[in-house]
């Protein structure tokens, strides 16, 4: 099951579970879509994988299996 982590790794935006602006990898790595297109030109800085829209949780089902409340921010992104 996906984390769901509640920030952009760059900028540190707050990216809700049910946010459309939420991107990530194939590890999980979560960044908001301005920095996926403006800094890291739509590839994950730290696998160089490919950045795909993150799947939004149903509400209902967030009560039994919640997002992640760990924040994880990268060191020099650039934002």
């Amino acid at each position: 099951m996906l984390e769901l982590r509640p920030n952009c790794e760059c900028c540190d935006r707050d990216l809700p579970p049910d946010s459309p602006d939420a991107v990530i990898c194939t590890f999980e790595c979560t960044w908001c879509r301005d920095c996926a297109e403006t800094v890291l030109h739509g590839a994950c800085r730290n696998c160089g994988g490919d950045l795909v829209p993150r799947p939004v949780r149903p509400a209902a089902l967030l009560a039994t299996n919640p997002a992640s409340t760990v924040r994880v921010v990268a060191q020099g992104c650039g934002a």
